[in-house]
């Protein structure tokens, strides 16, 4: 094996060569202490889970993509990370004798076979100062120099949160169109209207075939969007691109974890990518303009981010093609979607932002928020959007995921929640059940909804108190600080969420 470095523009590249074996990982090695008393920030593998948080030292700790320590008792705060799009999983373990960068190079859960490649694996980037915010702003733009531009602000609705992918026809979708469009009341730039899942033939969260709408509901899908339109909304839709409902050729899938249900494709397979590519193609040229494609992360690896950690995935299998590595499959399957979609705005959901930061206009940067409990909101809303806005505008358009309006969460917390993803500029996306809708809520989110259109705070917005809790409360606004009260009166429930 061979490691080699290049000084670059952009950072310090690191390239691997290893001809004669398969290879797995490369561990490189700086003697840079860490302060004791520093606190140390990383990021997530995909979405993040409520699990992004400052803490003390803990050598064993994986820190995909970046990190940053800051230290209290010198008020500085220091980072390195990767550049968007890097060749390998890259993530970082920190201890008071060092810093140590992990590229993980391999083949499904097996050694890749590089040949006579040298694999352009990495750049690396590094920044200090003073403000963790303001350094986590500067690693996070040192990290990507081409995102893709939005064009304009990200706002509509999406019917999963009162849905939940069943008893939904084309009435509900055009009821929310037309409820969205009240909300934006003639606002300039127009609001998407997201069919989330549920309309395909395989029912809730199914893999393909993406050929047509589930028979006897959404039989005109051409004519479905034209109805989204008409009511002057942006139609957009959601699809699971990398896994089957049924299987028509087993040499099509890929060995390794599976889930129950779908069957995942082999993402090297020259016609599953050309399926993928048309499939998304079909629903652009139904129509749709923006397309939401999800859960390709756990379909290519059988597990989600949770459990990923420094395994991955399961140990012992890999792809058909053995020479490309697990970052470079993925790269190709966003650069098919992203041909695939044409000039349709294409959300990631379940997928790698720090891959797919150039090849998406809009990255949900954590799991599901909830139209059933509050808890789960806070806990994975308020968290992803506190410690992943830096990536907004400067990897894509962060959506921390839709603001329930439903009758089973309380619309005190929720309409708090909507007011900061207002501010924030990022994406907002709502989910209205018409039995919660009420002169209260449609009020709130009626200047929600402008507020987000029109760009958000013209300041932006910044957690004050994110080195201590995992859901700040204090955040910096255009009209000074704001206080958000996200806990219930009996606190945090500790049942799982």
């Amino acid at each position: 094996m061979e490691i080699g470095f290049r000084e670059l523009p952009e950072g310090l590249g690191v390239e691997v060569a290893c001809p004669r074996r398969g290879l797995s990982r490369v561990v490189l090695r700086w003697a840079a202490p860490v302060p004791a008393s520093a606190l140390v920030l990383g990021d997530a593998w995909e979405r993040s889970y409520g699990d992004l948080q400052w803490r003390h030292l803990q050598p064993e700790r994986l820190l995909p993509w970046s990190w940053l320590a800051h230290d209290p008792a010198t008020n500085t705060t220091s980072g390195m990370g990767v550049r968007v799009r890097p060749n390998a999983f890259c993530s970082w373990t920190l201890d008071s004798a060092g810093i140590s960068l992990w590229l993980d190079v391999r083949n499904g859960g097996s050694p890749v076979l590089l040949g006579d490649r040298v694999l352009d694996a990495a750049t690396l980037v590094a920044v200090e100062g003073e403000s963790a915010y303001d350094v986590q702003t500067a690693l996070t733009a040192s990290m990507c120099s081409d995102p893709l531009p939005a064009r304009g602000p990200v706002v509509g609705c999406n019917n999963w949160y009162y849905a939940y992918g069943f008893n939904f026809g084309p009435a509900q979708i055009i009821r929310d169109a037309e409820t969205i469009v009240e909300y934006a009341d003639g606002h300039p730039v127009k609001p998407y209207c997201v069919v989330d899942a549920g309309w395909s033939p395989g029912g809730a969260c199914p893999g393909g075939p993406w050929t047509a709408g589930l028979p006897g509901t959404f039989d005109d899908m051409p004519g479905f969007a034209a109805d989204i339109a008409a009511r002057g909304a942006r139609p957009g839709i959601w699809m699971r691109p990398a896994a089957l409902s049924y299987v028509d050729d087993p040499a099509r899938l890929r060995p390794g974890p599976r889930p129950v249900r779908e069957q995942p494709l082999d993402l090297t397979l020259q016609d599953n990518l050309d399926g993928i590519r048309a499939d998304v193609a079909r629903l652009v040229g139904w129509g749709f303009e923006l397309i939401k494609h999800d859960f390709s992360t756990f379909d290519a690896f059988g597990r989600f981010a949770p459990a990923m950690g420094a395994a991955m995935t399961d140990a012992g299998w890999h792809f058909a093609d053995r020479g490309q590595t697990n970052a470079e499959i993925l790269l190709r399957l966003y650069e098919v979607i992203r041909a695939g979609a044409g000039d349709a705005v294409v959300i990631g959901c379940n997928t790698v932002g720090h891959l797919a930061a150039g090849l998406v206009e809009v990255q949900r940067i954590g799991d599901d928020t909830s139209g059933r409990r509050w808890e789960r909101t806070r806990r994975m809303g308020v968290n992803t959007l506190a410690f992943r806005l830096a990536q907004h505008q400067s990897f894509f358009v962060a959506d921390a995921d839709c603001v329930p309006c439903t009758p089973q969460t309380p619309w005190d917390k929720n309409r708090q929640f909507l007011d900061l993803v207002a501010r924030s500029g990022t994406a907002l996306f709502v989910s209205v059940d018409p039995n919660a809708r009420t002169p209260q809520t449609d009020a709130d989110l009626r200047v929600a909804v402008k507020l987000a259109l029109d760009g958000g705070d013209p300041g932006g917005v910044e957690p004050l108190d994110w080195l201590h809790t995992t859901t700040p409360e204090r955040w910096r606004t255009s009209e000074g600080t704001r206080t958000y009260q996200w806990s219930e009166p009996f606190g945090a429930p500790v049942l799982p969420i």
